[in-house]
């Protein structure tokens, strides 16, 4: 990627102080080549929250992303950790408490809209509490809620005024968690931007940060998306990211398997049923990703013979663009209601009575574990 140099130095933002550049639009300092000429010149980031009122969403990798998450420790700060909930602990961040030190956290999980309407949503809340905790999180609350539905807002704004107080706003998640429109809302709430964007600099560091002002005189910190490799949606080809991320709630997907039997996700993954009585297994996966039930013994044989073709999407060409498969292996204890989760692609409910040994093939990198069930 190349920086926007000027005569004698690197162009920077005039609001935020990123070095400029006009290659890669989802990276921070992005400005269209033609916009350079204007005075004073700001990434397109600092111009659609000064014009728009609006954030558009950047990304940077994990450890440019880590060195601006340590910064939060020194701040007087609210933290408000976004996370998906199709995807919950592919998008959590991990070791947030360290960085962050003492600062409150506000755990707000969007995409809750995915979830059938039936759905007892103070189990989910509880599921959520201990999660975050396993996963070693200490969270002031945490509030649900759908950015396409624009539903649990209010319960968030609520949320963030309790715990505020004379802090500044940091917002922080990983990519395609929704982010962007949770920082609009709160530029819509609490952010007069009649005035000009001001922004504070860190001394010494380029900042990938976009502090909006508040009527108060404190900020919401807007902060770039982390990307997660070992997330579908971070591997997969561009026009496969519509295919694997719902966009309508999810219908589960019930099969009864046999011992010996598999179920395959497309091309994306599969599903082996190892060992145990035969019993029911539930699919929670995007409606746009077929589902194809085979034998095992035949699985490794249909996927070479057939991926990208019987088993797809991807494509062929997409599918060979992937790193090759990894298996895992689980035991089931008896008795135990648990989700095979796979990061970015969903989970299958697994309800033993007597216990099962199985496996998921994803490709190397994608992260795949055992969980308490969701739903």
């Amino acid at each position: 990627m190349t920086e926007v140099r000027g005569t004698a130095s690197v162009l920077r933002c005039s609001g935020c102080g990123i070095a400029l550049q006009s290659e890669a639009q989802d990276k921070p300092g992005y400005v269209p080549s033609g916009a350079l000429a204007k005075e004073p010149v700001i990434c397109q980031r600092c111009f659609r929250i000064k014009n728009y009122n609006e954030s558009s969403s950047v990304t940077v990798e994990q450890d440019e992303f880590l060195r601006l998450l340590a910064q939060i420790g020194g701040k007087k700060a609210l933290v408000i950790h976004i996370v998906d909930l199709f995807d919950f602990q592919g998008s959590v961040i991990s070791g947030l408490q360290r960085f962050i030190g003492n600062n409150p956290v506000l755990l707000a999980v969007n995409k809750i809209d995915l979830l059938p309407k039936v759905t007892n949503w103070n189990k989910v809340r509880n599921w959520v509490q201990k999660e975050a905790k396993d996963m070693g999180l200490k969270v002031e609350d945490v509030v649900l809620c759908s950015a396409k539905q624009s539903s649990g807002f209010d319960r968030l704004l609520e949320a963030v005024a309790a715990h505020r107080g004379d802090r500044d706003v940091y917002v922080v998640g990983a990519t395609n968690v929704g982010k962007s429109s949770l920082i609009n809302r709160l530029i819509r709430d609490y952010s007069d931007l009649e005035q000009e964007l001001t922004v504070s600099r860190y001394p010494g560091t380029t900042l990938d940060m976009v502090h909006i002002p508040l009527d108060d005189g404190r900020e919401i910190i807007d902060t770039p998306g982390i990307v997660y490799p070992s997330r579908y949606s971070e591997m997969v080809a561009p026009g496969d990211l519509g295919v694997i991320l719902p966009e309508k709630p999810l219908k589960p997907a019930v099969y009864q398997l046999n011992e010996g039997q598999t179920l395959f996700f497309g091309g994306f993954g599969r599903f082996d049923f190892v060992q145990g009585d035969r019993q029911s297994f539930t699919c929670f996966v995007s409606g746009r990703v077929p589902i194809h039930r085979t034998k095992l013994a035949r699985a490794d044989e249909l996927f070479a013979d057939h991926a990208g073709e019987i088993l797809a999407p991807p494509s062929r060409e997409n599918i060979d663009k992937l790193p090759e498969w990894t298996r895992h292996e689980f035991r089931i204890d008896k008795g135990s209601s648990s989700d095979l989760f796979i990061s970015g692609l969903g989970w299958i409910k697994i309800n033993s009575d007597a216990g099962a040994v199985v496996a998921a093939h994803v490709p190397k990198g994608i992260k795949v574990l055992v969980r308490r069930s969701l739903i």
